[in-house]
């Protein structure tokens, strides 16, 4: 471990830009925390945190000078590598009749992310066997992936809706990061603890100059790590996966869907959530035309939409077809958890319901007997 002090992320930030990278990361902007690209340490949201609960989101002045000390806000970072809306090609008519198909998307440009989550380091994992685990690999999802750098920060203070401890996926960055970084603060002291987890990493730290930590920096992050967990808002029951392939019939479904307004926000601000629907976009000559790829989400009606009319009609079917395939079935397709416990669908929800209650009134009552 290494020991920066908190300005080093400037310095971090500015040699990533100077080696061509794009750098995104976390900013402040109409009451949220959003990712966007950022130049210094001027842009980060130093000094504010969020407060989360079901359907609440609001942004609030800490009494420190802290980089990271809120969680996540509606953004995850999968709108930089399956952005919601991508050309995929484009063909134009030739003279003489014939067509020339040209990639929707010439360049892609180096991305370094700044401030991911523990979360958001698993939601990618679970992405990239969507995308790239299959027998045919997304092209454009490919390309963005390749050159990217990620600096991971370790959860100090999650948020109300967080429960991403119960998932094993956080809150301490693990693994998937070049560098991961770990705030300490405190009335007297305010440093940054280093950990390299690539050789990229590695030779981007050799250029910070950092100092090795001394054996009370070492325990003031294991305290971080070790106290985190504690202040979890929520918990998903272990078995979750078992409970609801038992209860495809249960009353609950059709509970939810009375408060459910099938908006879809849960599934848009979702970090693995990957939905999407083609369309064909031509001109009005009949000359060119674009083959376009946008985010769809479960939750609306045409979708699900097969000869004869939609396959789940009310609200009831997609939510649970929503709830079940991120937490049962997506273990059958890609080996793991299509949910990693960032809480973002339980804070953005209009009407506040909230995933890990679902599951455990499920689990509490499995007979739907009341």
């Amino acid at each position: 471990m290494h020991v920066m002090a908190p300005q080093a992320v400037d310095t971090l930030i500015r040699l990533l830009s100077g080696d061509g990278y794009e750098v995104v990361g976390p900013t402040r902007r109409d009451g949220a925390i959003v990712y966007d690209r950022v130049g210094g340490l001027d842009d980060l949201p130093v000094g504010w945190t969020d407060e989360q609960a079901p359907g609440h989101y609001r942004l609030r002045e800490r009494d420190d000078d802290a980089l990271f000390g809120y969680v996540v806000g509606p953004h995850s970072w999968k709108k930089y590598l399956f952005p919601p809306e991508e050309t995929l090609f484009r063909l134009t008519r030739q003279p003489d009749g014939s067509f020339v198909t040209e990639p929707g998307e010439s360049h892609v440009p180096p991305r370094a992310f700044i401030g991911m989550r523990a979360c958001e380091l698993a939601a990618i994992d679970v992405q990239d066997r969507v995308f790239l685990g299959q027998a045919v690999q997304d092209r454009g999802y490919a390309a963005r992936r390749r050159d990217l750098f990620m600096v991971a920060v370790s959860c100090a203070e999650p948020g109300g809706t967080c429960f991403c401890a119960s998932m094993d996926t956080g809150p301490r960055a693990r693994k998937g990061f070049d560098l991961a970084l770990t705030e300490v603060i405190d009335a007297t002291q305010h440093f940054l603890v280093a950990e390299a987890g690539s050789d990229a990493g590695r030779a981007m730290l050799d250029r910070l100059e950092p100092r090795p930590a001394s054996d009370t920096e070492q325990t003031a992050a294991e305290r971080v790590w070790a106290e985190a967990p504690e202040k979890m808002g929520r918990q998903m029951p272990g078995d979750a996966r078992e409970v609801l392939n038992r209860a495809f019939e249960h009353p609950r479904w059709e509970e939810t869907a009375e408060r459910c307004l099938s908006c879809s926000n849960c599934t848009l601000v979702c970090p693995t959530c990957f939905c999407s629907q083609v369309e064909e976009v031509p001109d009005l000559e009949g000359q060119r035309t674009e083959r376009v790829r946008r985010w769809d989400s479960c939750f609306n009606q045409e979708h699900s939409h097969l000869v004869g009319g939609p396959h789940r009609e009310s609200v009831a079917a997609r939510y649970r077809q929503w709830i079940t395939h991120k937490l049962a079935t997506w273990h059958d397709q890609f080996g793991t958890s299509g949910c990693v416990g960032c809480g973002r669908c339980i804070t953005w929800c209009p009407v506040g319901i909230d995933i890990t209650e679902e599951v455990t009134a499920v689990r509490r009552d499995p007979e739907g007997r009341g």
